[in-house]
């Protein structure tokens, strides 16, 4: 009789999980959940807010293809109609006009065509915006990454030069813009200039109008050519929306100067026949309404992110978020974590402007999400990070924090203030902060490499090293932050409940009991499951 009940169990532990595999795989294809299931080893990548299509489960010495038909039923997932009202919320934008919006009125000026470019960066010697943890050749490295991050995309030449204060009518004095000036045009086949400050400032507009004139070709700042390279790496419906949404500031700044240009010929302030407008009150209402699109479609992808968080919290799937500066290593890393062969880490700039979730096992065998995030990058103005914070929302609400650290970068410590800094900014809760466990990444390209701070991971996620050391500390850390139980339960094998838990908690081990009918389970369970539990089977 035994027998038949535990054979039993394991039917119903297989038809939990294969009821787990189809309510999973539809609660987290709509987040790019790369691999949203407890035994995943690989899959393709899902579109964020793709429709239902075929999906691969790779199980030990097993393949499956699972393929899910879209239902008309309102109760076929739990969730399922607040989901599909979501939906059709989202759809008063559509893909045609993100794109309209994302391809009319391009701000940077810095056109789809390839550059040579000379970088020049203002070294400032003293005053709050003097950098103190870097050097001007270590900010001058950076800015050349940025350009080389650019297909096609060639520095010619660099030059670095004393200023006090950048923010100035003029950046440079007349003694060193000459000088700047005779470099730039003896040098052959420029096509644009970069000047590495954060922003031209509306003060600084009528001279880039200056050094456009006196040099014949394009200046743009880091707001414009990061943006640039935000385009060329944008996908989805919400990168291109907060690409828009950040490059408003450089509209209406264009916008005045087009106005003052106007005003100077005699027709800014003019009124349009019949409408009892100027030409500027026109291309300024014009502006807001675009705004103001753009954040209505971006805050219903907001709520959409939001009604996904609380169905992940109610499989109770702990979440993860990696984070760093840009090009730390944090895709390498969640790859090696999950062994997700769809996830191709990339060595450039701001490879990822996506959120992507993927499912991993520590060694408890508890499922745990990895947040993929945009990397961080050092002066970066507040608008372009408002502008993304629909995405960086999700590690607010995260269970635990990652933090990837390049330490084999000359910049380590500069970029870990960075993005500490960022994440003040952005208000993430103090719980949060204080439980971020730090990853030194890449150790093995650091000859005799020591630790240097107290509690950071050693790891190379290239080389696999170190890993089974950041599973076992994300693993307490996740029990911490979500009040999981590790308890040791007694189960009838004549009764689903092995099955139960298989689905609802994390089980470590099956022993079995003398009499043959029962087994004691080792399992991590929250209190809600363990509640449930209780309830379910009439448990003391």
């Amino acid at each position: 009789m035994c027998s038949f009940a535990r054979r039993r169990s394991l039917w119903t532990m297989q038809s939990s999980f294969t009821n787990l595999v189809k309510y999973t795989s539809y609660k987290m294809k709509h987040l790019k959940l790369n691999t949203p299931l407890p035994y995943s080893c690989q899959s393709s990548e899902i579109d964020a807010y793709g429709g239902y299509g075929s999906q691969h489960l790779y199980l030990p010495n097993r393949t499956f293809s699972l393929r899910f038909p879209k239902s008309n039923s309102k109760n076929a997932y739990p969730g399922r109609e607040s989901m599909d009202n979501l939906e059709n919320e989202e759809d008063f934008i559509d893909d045609i006009e993100v794109e309209e919006l994302f391809q009319q009125k391009i701000p940077t000026d810095i056109g789809e065509w390839d550059h040579r470019v000379f970088i020049v960066h203002p070294d400032v010697k003293w005053g709050p915006k003097k950098q103190h943890l870097t050097t001007a050749n270590l900010q001058m490295a950076e800015a050349v990454g940025l350009v080389n991050t650019l297909e096609n995309w060639t520095v010619v030449d660099k030059i670095i030069l004393s200023t006090k204060i950048p923010e100035k009518k003029r950046i440079f004095g007349k003694g060193n813009f000459q000088i700047l000036t005779e470099k730039i045009r003896r040098t052959p086949g420029v096509t644009a200039v970069f000047m590495n400050v954060e922003l031209m400032f509306p003060t600084l507009m009528l001279f880039k109008r200056e050094l456009q004139d006196a040099w014949g070709m394009k200046v743009f700042d880091r707001y414009s050519l990061v943006l640039h390279i935000f385009r060329r790496n944008a996908k989805t419906k919400e990168a291109k929306l907060q690409i828009s949404l950040a490059e408003i500031p450089l509209l209406r700044s264009r916008l005045k100067n087009e106005v003052v240009n106007l005003d100077q010929q005699g027709g800014g302030s003019r009124y349009i026949m019949g409408s009892g407008e100027t030409l500027y009150e026109v291309q300024q209402r014009l502006l807001k309404e675009r705004e103001l699109k753009i954040r209505t479609a971006l805050e219903r992808l907001r709520k959409k992110r939001h009604l996904l968080r609380s169905q992940r919290k109610h499989k109770d799937f702990p979440i993860v978020s990696v984070l760093g500066y840009t090009n730390c290593g944090k895709t390498t890393l969640i790859k090696a974590l999950t062994g997700d062969s769809g996830l191709q880490p990339k060595d450039q700039l701001f490879a990822t402007l996506d959120i992507t979730v993927h499912a991993g096992q520590l060694p408890s065998h508890m499922t745990v999400l990895y947040v993929d995030t945009i990397g961080f990058l050092s002066q970066l103005p507040h608008q372009l990070i408002d502008s993304f914070s629909a995405t960086l929302e999700d590690v607010a609400h995260s269970d635990l924090i990652v933090h990837v650290r390049d330490i084999n970068h000359p910049e380590t410590i500069n970029q870990k203030v960075n993005v500490l800094n960022i994440l003040k900014n952005l208000q993430i809760p103090e719980r949060l902060m204080n439980s971020i466990i730090e990853v030194h990444n890449k150790i093995d390209l650091v000859k005799g490499y020591e630790p240097s701070e107290p509690g950071a991971v050693p790891i190379s996620a290239l080389q696999e090293m170190g890993l089974d050391k950041l599973k076992h500390r994300v693993e307490e850390a996740v029990i911490n932050s979500t009040g999981k139980l590790s308890m040791i339960l007694k189960v009838q094998l004549n009764s689903p409940q092995l099955g139960w838990l298989y689905k609802e908690a994390s089980v470590q081990e099956v022993h079995d009991a003398e009499d043959d009918c029962t087994a004691s389970v080792k399992v991590i369970i929250s209190a809600a499951a363990y509640g449930r539990y209780r309830k379910l089977f009439q448990v003391t």
